[in-house]
């Protein structure tokens, strides 16, 4: 059973093994697809194959749409030679149920997939043909959040943004700008109107697209380096629609692939590209899932809503971005990543069988982030937290780790944490001082910077861009010590790591004692659980 259109052939032998395999004729669709394009997606990586290529896939195979998605890869060119382009452009999909049941499906609906950058000229070619049809609708985007990023964190543009704001459209090399230029191509072509959509899980990610892409098509025009109006075409024929996406793709899991070898499924090997991305042809990820998307295509869409998709406006998609970030999935993963990290779990679903973290996020979000929920009104907030808590989280074939979700943690408590501390103080029927759990998490964060488990052995924290700056405050602590707020006020006053002031709000001290009960030595962390959430 190998994943190629020649491999397809033999249909018998997959579903007799329980594969799904697409139902429409696929070189038709290429056929359709390359003539008259209507979706261009960027970011080849898992979320994409699993998530948007197959919802596209539904819509081809209920005859809803006759072509399919043309991938580019500005960043990780190596998953294009070592994953798509081995593989015809196909992945299989594993749906990881938690009843135990899984579903496996060959998703087609991918035409091309090209790397996208001027040194590959024939590639390059092809997409600056593509965006110049009239025919494309909408250019999606799974990048990371880092991806819209033009400037670093102390505020200069990275050495290659300088260059390209100088040289302009002819020779761009970072993925922005690159993408601006090919827009630009469409305006110079005179081609219509175009909806770029961000489908990273970012809050206000169609604002910080349109923000990356103005500025360097402003200083462009500013220089004369594209034709007056460029500007102008962007703010009235090119949409930006915000969006929510959630559906967890943990690395590809050596127990799906034993099991699809057993099937005779060849050629299961991961891969790790020149970034470091683990990948494989299969994809093994859960199967709740959700996309809210802006209802702003300036030239019309696929019927996406058909697949699934809750196409709304912005407010909504806001409320229902904030609903999730803010109370209802983002503070419970980081809650179960920190202790996780600390009482030595390597799965999320392990971590839902074990009493006190159970109980300490089930509080989280039940009793300390629902009185002040944002409720988008097109889901249920206590529906979508149940859901996480009591089928998603548990699910014991989901094969996520605490330490995934521990990267960027210093990037993370501040909207996951920091928003629902500010909502009480805002709100007169509540008292800041009530919140009990929440701190918890905050000094669990200290425990966890001091890079060692409850079993006093040392671990290596997650990457983090202020890990060393945040692990400063720590080093001289040591287990048993009675720590102070004078030592660690410069961290815990700092609202850019937890959205808050924490001396200010009269949170510090407690936050320091839990603190201080957590280093008290060997088992102190899961004695401080057991104390305070139960």
């Amino acid at each position: 059973m190998k994943l190629t259109d020649s491999g397809l052939q033999e249909r018998s032998s997959w579903e007799a093994k329980g594969y799904t395999l697409p139902s429409f004729d696929r070189a038709a669709m290429q056929q359709e697809t390359r003539k008259n394009p209507l979706w261009v997606h960027f970011g080849a990586g898992n979320i994409f194959r699993v998530f948007p290529a197959a919802l596209q896939q539904q819509l081809l195979n209920e005859g809803l749409s006759k072509a399919g998605i043309i991938v580019g890869e500005g960043f990780d060119y190596q998953i294009i030679d070592k994953v798509y382009a081995k593989h015809d452009n196909l992945t299989l999909m594993v749906t990881l149920k938690s009843d135990g049941s899984i579903e496996k499906e060959v998703i087609a609906s991918v035409a091309y997939a090209y790397k996208c950058d001027p040194q590959f000229e024939e590639e390059w070619k092809f997409f600056s043909e593509t965006f110049t049809k009239p025919s494309l609708q909408m250019v999606s985007f799974t990048i990371t959040e880092k991806g819209y990023s033009l400037k670093g964190g102390n505020g200069a543009y990275y050495p290659q943004v300088v260059e390209d704001l100088a040289n302009g459209p002819s020779k761009p090399t970072m993925f922005l700008s690159k993408l601006t230029a090919l827009v630009y191509k469409r305006y110079q072509a005179k081609a219509g109107k175009l909806a770029l959509v961000s489908m990273d899980n970012c809050s206000h990610n169609g604002q910080k697209l349109y923000d990356a892409v103005m500025e360097i098509a402003r200083t462009w025009e500013q220089n004369g380096l594209v034709e007056k109006g460029f500007c102008n075409y962007l703010d009235n024929s090119v949409s930006f629609p915000w969006s929510m996406i959630d559906k967890i793709t943990p690395r590809p899991d050596a127990k799906v692939e034993a099991m699809l070898k057993a099937d005779g499924f060849e050629d299961t090997t991961l891969v790790i590209t020149d970034k470091n991305t683990y990948t494989a042809p299969f994809v093994n990820a859960e199967q709740s899932q959700y996309l809210v998307i802006e209802d702003l295509f300036a030239n019309g869409r696929p019927a996406l809503e058909k697949a699934g998709v809750y196409f709304t406006d912005r407010d909504t998609v806001n409320k229902v971005e904030r609903m999730k970030v803010t109370t209802c999935l983002n503070p419970l993963h980081t809650a179960l990543a920190i202790f996780g990290c600390l009482l030595g779990h390597t799965l999320i679903s392990e971590e839902m069988r074990d009493a006190e973290l159970k109980k300490l996020v089930e509080g989280i979000g039940y009793t300390e982030g629902m009185p002040v929920v944002v409720d988008p009104k097109i889901l249920d907030p206590k529906a979508f937290i149940s859901e996480v808590l009591n089928t998603r989280f548990p699910n014991p074939f989901m094969p996520d780790t605490p330490q995934r979700i521990a990267t960027d943690t210093s990037q993370k408590l501040a909207i996951r944490f920091g928003e629902t501390i500010k909502a009480y103080d805002s709100d007169p029927k509540l008292e800041v001082k009530s919140l009990k759990l929440i701190p918890l998490v905050f000094a669990g964060w200290l425990r966890y910077l001091m890079a060692i488990d409850d079993e006093l052995n040392s671990f290596t924290p997650s990457s983090d861009p202020r890990l060393a700056e945040a692990q400063a405050y720590v080093k001289d602590i040591r287990i048993g010590d009675k720590p102070t707020v004078e030592q660690l006020k410069g961290l815990l006053s700092d609202a850019t790591i937890f959205g808050v002031d924490l001396l200010e709000l009269g949170l510090a001290d407690l936050v320091v004692s839990y603190f201080t009960s957590l280093i008290e030595g060997k088992g102190a962390v899961r004695r401080t659980l057991q104390q305070y959430v139960h």
